[in-house]
């Protein structure tokens, strides 16, 4: 189940606000800026910083 591309244009990372983009596969998404990957549940993204999982 993918995110329209609406929703990602609009979507942006709750914790320094910049753009967020769909990872390869397609299950969260990436904020470059703080290199955080927020996951998406059942078709949801999950915008909590405390869910928020680093990227290394």
């Amino acid at each position: 189940m993918g995110i329209s591309q609406e929703l990602l244009d609009i979507l942006a990372c709750p914790k320094c606000k910049s753009p967020v983009r769909l990872n390869e596969a397609e299950d969260g998404l990436i904020c470059d800026q703080c290199r955080l990957l927020y996951e998406i549940r059942d078709g949801i993204p999950i915008m909590l910083i405390d869910e928020a999982k680093p990227l290394s």
